[in-house]
């Protein structure tokens, strides 16, 4: 009996030793996530991928184009999630969305077929990547400035995937995306007050020069008329100020203490940052 489970144990050693020996498998030419599994041990898992897959193959197969292609989905999709979770605009757009998923799936699809998956065509990568970028010509304008850097994000996954550097591409999306989004949850770089749009309408037997003075001084932390109009005929003024409210107060309560003085006449209060929540620090 021992001397069959040593026999036993004595042709997997040697089955072992045959995989880690496989002369198909080139170490060197192993992706950097794949050297890890190899390192580890997890030569069944690097044959899968670099032999049965054909990911050492001069030429990407079908099977390797396939995995590249849903990979780009997984990674925009990933970067698409992001962007839903830290938007802070007044209206999101599920068709900017779904434009960067596709973005970096078709980028991926271009530096594969300029690329031809022979690493010595650096030359026509580039091209590919130049083309690729060149391409990117939005007929309507960023609501926001953070939006070209999700697009550019967006285009990065696409162009590690097709240029077959996979461990790259995951590896670096989530890096990204993680620094993204803590530095979004954090509010960093956030302005200390809120700044709105104060619109005021007030009748011609209002002085207006010194009626709103307590109010304000009680309300705001810095006020600046823009312009006065002459509205309804000339029986009303209408007063625009840009102001910054002390963070202890609510909206509500400058457009109630207003009405009060203007004889409820219309009061509007517009952020000039939507992004930001109004009257807080």
């Amino acid at each position: 009996m021992s001397h069959t489970i040593t026999n036993h144990l004595f042709t997997l050693a040697q089955a072992g030793t045959a995989v880690a020996a496989d002369p198909e498998i080139d170490y060197e030419k192993l992706g950097p996530l794949l050297q890890v599994l190899y390192k580890a041990g997890l030569t069944g898992v690097v044959e899968f991928f670099h032999v049965t897959l054909g990911f050492g193959a001069q030429e990407a197969g079908l099977a390797e184009i396939c995995f590249a292609t849903f990979l780009a989905f997984g990674l925009t999709g990933i970067i698409a999630a992001l962007y839903k979770a830290t938007f802070k605009g007044s209206k999101l757009s599920q068709d900017y969305v779904h434009t960067l998923m596709i973005l970096g799936i078709v980028v991926t699809v271009i530096v594969m077929v300029v690329r031809g998956g022979d690493a010595a065509k650096s030359q026509a990568t580039a091209f590919g990547m130049f083309a690729a970028f060149s391409i990117i010509r939005f007929r309507t304008t960023l609501s926001e400035a953070r939006d070209i850097g999700f697009i550019f994000l967006a285009m990065a996954a696409g162009l590690a995937v097709g240029a077959r550097q996979y461990g790259m591409a995951v590896a670096t999306t989530i890096v990204i995306c993680a620094i993204i989004y803590y530095f979004s949850r954090g509010d960093w770089f956030a302005p200390n007050k809120a700044s709105h749009y104060l619109r005021i309408r007030v009748t011609n037997d209002i002085n207006y020069d010194v009626a709103f003075a307590d109010v304000f001084a009680k309300f705001l932390a810095q006020f600046d008329l823009i312009s006065v109009e002459s509205i309804q005929a000339g029986m009303m003024t209408e007063l625009r100020f840009n102001i910054s409210m002390k963070p202890e107060h609510k909206p509500g309560e400058l457009v109630t203490a207003i009405q009060q003085i203007n004889g409820n006449n219309r009061v509007l209060l517009t952020a000039t940052a939507p992004n930001r929540t109004l009257g807080t620090d």
